[in-house]
Order: structure tokens, then sequence, then C-alpha cells
């Protein structure tokens, strides 16, 4: 007599839900973008700009995604909807860039962001253990490369968070809930203190020069423009979680719809009012040159102690960020092994936790080889790039799914359709050449890793066939 593999579990309900979105997006990006995006936009009213951009793309896109995912709560979510849509290679490359990219250089970037916020406690953790020098491709000046002890404790945060994950869903969603509280309390405590200081009547010039002032360096108009978006959109980065766990959401017609909506929400209006607290009390100037600005308001404020204080908070908050994005992702390779379209190990479920345990790690050790080759800014532009040609596809699959599959039962239909949609579309389009110019070595090099997976695919293919 055969057994009766396990299966997932719904484990999450509405509020594990929202938390996983607002964890998910609220993380390292809030408190250190704002500095790279300072340098690069030379003034406050691009910054701005750029947030609400960011804000408002995202949010066309939980739109759709909030359509799609109602109508098909399944394990992997987007993986599922383009291959309904388009056809299961193109639902494959969506679940291998993921899987190989996206996600495991995600984490790291994550956990490096958390090790940077560690650097404001302990400054030893960025001095370089050693620093290599070579020539890339298109780039007349050498590439250095620094090893800092924050590298491999980024891979011991990485692997204890998979561990975590490992234990249990229930457990995942619980410590979510509990970290999430800890972020938006702590964003919400900057703010307080940022409209504190311009109540008192503080100048922002104290900072380092007028706000008007821009930073040295600064590119401006639309370049800058691009690459201060690139940056808030790594800061929203984190709405399609809720998504890929749609097996596990607890009646999901209804909470994966007003989960995604919500938590995009919540966060587009907290980055919006965090960014006017910084800029109450940190001039231009002062923000481009800040490692940590969250912490540096609150020093300006409170004194050294409390700002420590908010910095932990903060590695905390990085903490809920990675924890979600664990949970999310390792969801993907489990339904792709489950339909014969990537390395079998990865479609087991764990028969005591309930989790796709080998999926887990599998990602926790490619997060850990991406969290030992590079910074958080140098791993999150590529984070960005092969994120935004997945998302852009992911909603082109809401056109094709209203053409080909008209009578789906759809609980929630997307706001604004075909509109907004469209604007996302061509917004990811736009985005992923840009970036492809601005960093071509890295880009290019992700897009060989996406590409590299039709080679597994065409096996898979024909080993499932025989």
């Amino acid at each position: 007599m055969t057994t009766k593999p396990p299966e997932l579990i719904r484990g999450l309900g509405f509020w594990s839900a929202t938390a996983m979105v607002v964890g998910s997006m609220i993380g390292t990006g809030i408190f250190l973008v704002p500095s790279e995006m300072a340098i690069a936009a030379g003034s406050v009213e691009i910054i701005f700009a750029a947030w609400v951009v960011g804000g408002l793309l995202t949010l066309f896109g939980a739109f759709a995604l909030a359509e799609m995912g109602s109508a098909l709560p399944v394990a992997g979510g987007p993986y599922v909807y383009l291959k309904r849509a388009f056809g299961p290679s193109v639902g494959f490359l969506y679940g291998w860039t993921l899987t190989m990219v996206e996600r495991p250089a995600s984490l790291a970037t994550i956990a490096a962001g958390l090790l940077r916020f560690a650097t404001f406690l302990m400054p030893v953790l960025a001095v370089p253990l050693f620093t290599w020098e070579f020539p890339l491709p298109f780039q007349t000046e050498l590439h250095e490369f620094r090893f800092t002890p924050a590298q491999p404790l980024a891979v011991v945060v990485v692997l204890l968070v998979t561990a975590i994950n490992y234990a249990g869903v229930r457990l995942g969603g619980r410590v979510q809930v509990v970290l999430t509280a800890v972020k938006v309390m702590a964003l919400l405590a900057v703010v307080a203190i940022g409209f504190a200081v311009a109540m008192d009547g503080a100048p922002a010039s104290t900072a380092g020069g007028p706000v008007t002032s821009p930073p040295v360096g600064s590119v401006g108009g639309l370049s800058g423009f691009l690459v201060a978006l690139v940056a808030a959109l790594w800061a929203y980065d984190g709405w399609t979680a809720v998504s890929l766990v749609g097996s596990e959401v607890t009646n999901p017609r209804k909470n994966i719809s007003r989960a995604l909506v919500a938590g995009v929400l919540v966060v587009a209006s907290i980055y919006l009012l965090a960014n006017v607290a910084y800029f109450s009390v940190l001039s231009l100037e002062g923000v481009a040159q800040s490692p940590s600005v969250a912490s540096d308001v609150v020093e300006r404020f409170s004194g050294d102690g409390t700002a420590q204080w908010l910095t932990l908070a903060m590695i905390i908050s990085a903490l809920g960020t990675l924890n979600s994005s664990t949970l999310s992702g390792a969801r993907v390779p489990y339904a792709m092994a489950r339909d014969g379209l990537f390395f079998r190990f990865a479609a087991d479920v764990h028969r005591r936790f309930r989790t796709p345990g080998r999926a887990l790690w599998f990602q926790g050790c490619l997060g850990s080889l991406f969290a030992l080759t590079g910074t958080f800014s140098e791993l999150f532009s590529l984070v960005i790039f092969s994120a935004w040609i997945i998302y852009g596809l992911t909603v082109a699959a809401l056109f094709r799914l209203r053409h080909r599959e008209p009578a789906l039962d759809r609980p929630y239909r997307a706001w604004g359709y075909p509109w907004a949609q469209a604007l996302f579309v061509i917004g990811a389009l736009a985005l992923t050449v840009n970036l492809w110019l601005e960093l071509p070595v890295r880009s290019s090099i992700g897009l060989l890793l996406i590409f590299s997976g039709l080679l597994f695919y065409r096996r898979w293919r024909r080993s499932g066939a025989e």
C-alpha cells in the first residue's frame, strides 16, 4: 500500500498574509536607498517623484496579481499564471529566473543590508579582510572586490532564517507578524521624530547645507530620476510574496487580494511619510552622505543611545523581510518540481513540518553564494533587473488570461484594467532596458543565467515525456 505524499497546509490567515506583503516590502530599502537616491537625483522633488511613480507602478501590478491570485490560489503563483497564459516554457522561465537569480540574490541583498545596519553598532564588520582588483568588460577602470566580515555573517543569517521556515509555515507566519509589527513601529517612530523636529522649526540645513543644494556628483534630470526609481523599486520589492504561497493562505479567494492591495497601500503611505521625516531633519547633502538615514535622523534628535536602539529595530526589520522572502520563494521550485520541470528533490514536503524543506535549503544555499559575492548596492541592481523582467511578464499574463479564459471565476477584478496594467508593463520594459544600458555587465550576467534555464527545460520536458 502506497502512502499519499504530504501536502502543504493552509496556515496563513489574513493578518499573516498582509504581514507577509508588508514585511516583504519594508526591510532594508527604506532605510538605505534614500542616500543612493539623493546622490542620483540631485533634488528633493525628483526623489519624491521616484517614490510616487514607484508606488503607483507597484500598486498597478498588485491589482493584476490580486485578480490572478484570487482566481488561482496555488503554490508558485505567477509560475502557474504564466504557464496557463503563455504555455509551460514561459512559466518555466519565470520559475527558473526567480529560483536561480531573483530570490537568491534578493535574500543576499537583504542580508547584506542587515549587516550594513550592524556596522552602525560594530564598525569592524565593514573593515575589508582583503581586496581584489580585476578588469571587467565595457569598463575602463578596474573593479574592486572587497571581502569583509559582513559577507560570511550574511551567509549565517540566510541559513538561520531558512531553518526557521523549514520548521513550519505556521511558525514562519507567526514570526512574520511579530517582526512586521516591530519594523512598522520603528518606521513610525522615525516619522514622529521627523515631524517633531519640523514642528520645533529646526532647520534641515544644519545637516550639511541648504536643502536645495545638489550633492557632489549627482546626475539629476531624467537619468537621475531613473536611477532613483530603481532604488525606490527595490524598497517596494516583495509585493508578490503572498501570491507565491496561495496554497497556504486560508480563504484565499478573498484574503490574497485583500492582503496584496492593503499591504501595498500601507507601505507606500509609510514610505512617503518616512521621506518627509528624513528631509525635515537632514539636508539633501546630509541624506546623500548618510549610510543609514533613519539612524542619523534619530541620533540628531535623541542622541546616540536612541539611534542604537533604532538600528537594532532596523536589523529586526531586515530579518522580517528575509523571513517572508525565504518563506515565499521556495514555493516556486516546489511547484515546478511537482510538474517535473525542476530537480526532483524540490518536490518533497517534510512529513512532520509540512514545508518544502529541500526547496528551502536549495534556495538558502544559492542565497549564501550570492551573499559572498557582493555588497548591498551591487546586489540590489541585479535583483531589480531580473525581478522586473518577470513582473512585466506576470502582469502581461492578465491580458492573456482575460482573453483565453473569460469564464474563469474571478472573485476580484483588477482595478484600472487595462490601462493601469498596460502602464505597468511599459514601465517594466523601460526600467529593464535602462538598467541594462547603465549596468551592462551585471545585467548581461543576469540574462545569461535566465536563458540558461532553457537548456534544463528541454531536458526535463524530454524526461517527462518518456
